[in-house]
């Protein structure tokens, strides 16, 4: 089995990123990215997806967080297009239902090359302490245009913000877990086209 890890490295004028995961890890995590609510679900996402991920990232956040969300998001798209390699042998395809106090959120997922966000998760809040939670869509939008991955977030209900988000990147975790596992009934990619 291949060793499935990348190392990402982004610097711009606004943001100064370096990540790192094994997506065959323990779920551990070291995170820095100035923006707390940000670092925490990361940290949740990296433990129920069971992936390792290290990430420092300074930006500009005198600004906002924008950039470094954002900029965040197209570097771990790019980390898991990298260590996903040829995709032979993965299952593709992930799912996974979270809840989390009264909020009950999904996540499907294809990691097919073809990159699409649907995003179907009411926030009414605008913040979550001084985090914009609209940033949660921005990032998701960085993420599938750079991992090449098929993506429908849906919300089923939910009240508390904090706790919607949460129960989405619990959800992300769990989906990209899923369809990075191997089956060894697959032999090659698994499309009928014989490539994706």
């Amino acid at each position: 089995m291949a060793d499935r890890t990348a190392q990402i490295k982004r610097t711009t004028k606004e943001t100064d990123i370096d990540l790192e995961i094994n997506i065959d890890g323990a779920g551990k995590s070291e995170i820095i990215t100035g923006v707390g609510f940000f670092d925490h679900m990361l940290t949740l996402f990296s433990r129920h997806g069971f992936l390792d991920l290290k990430l420092k990232a300074l930006g500009d956040v005198e600004v906002d967080y924008h950039h470094t969300v954002e900029d965040v998001g197209i570097c771990l798209g790019d980390a898991i297009h990298k260590a996903c390699g040829d995709k032979a042998g993965i299952k593709r395809f992930g799912n996974s239902t979270i809840p989390m106090g009264e909020s009950l959120a999904s996540v499907n997922m294809d990691l097919c090359d073809r990159p699409h966000l649907v995003f179907n998760v009411p926030l009414e809040k605008q913040k979550v302490g001084d985090f914009d939670v609209e940033l949660v869509e921005e990032f998701f939008h960085a993420f599938v245009n750079h991992s090449g991955a098929t993506m429908h977030i849906n919300l089923a209900y939910g009240g508390n913000t904090h706790h919607i988000i949460e129960a989405v990147f619990k959800a992300f975790g769990r989906a990209l877990d899923m369809a990075t596992s191997y089956d060894e009934r697959i032999k090659g990619v698994l499309s009928t086209k014989g490539t994706l």
